[in-house]
């Protein structure tokens, strides 16, 4: 579904975390793989925004990010602005009312 929003526009996506990455040579910036019904979001998360959002990008199982979409080549990221940390939403599923 990302391939609808232009370029630069702001969109929020969720999923779940299929893969973090922090290449060394990629100065501080981690890549994140999102999974949810329509596919995958490749979200880039810049210092600033990892150091703000820190324990939801390393604890994270379920995340909301917010932030612009980036095409580049064929590729679409979002590059994030904010992260939330949705895990307990997982928990609640073990719960056999469902609360």
């Amino acid at each position: 579904m990302l391939e609808l929003p232009p370029n630069g526009a702001r969109v929020t996506v969720a999923g779940l975390v299929l893969v973090r990455q922090r290449p060394g040579t990629a100065k501080g910036v981690i890549f994140i793989t999102l999974e949810d019904e329509f596919g995958v979001s490749n979200i880039i998360v810049w210092r600033a925004i990892y150091e703000r959002f820190r324990r939801a990008v390393i604890a994270g199982r379920l995340l909301r990010v917010t932030g612009r979409i980036q095409r580049e080549g064929g590729v679409v990221h979002v590059i994030a602005e904010t992260i939330e940390d949705l895990s307990p939403m997982l928990d609640s599923l073990l719960q056999p009312d469902g609360t």
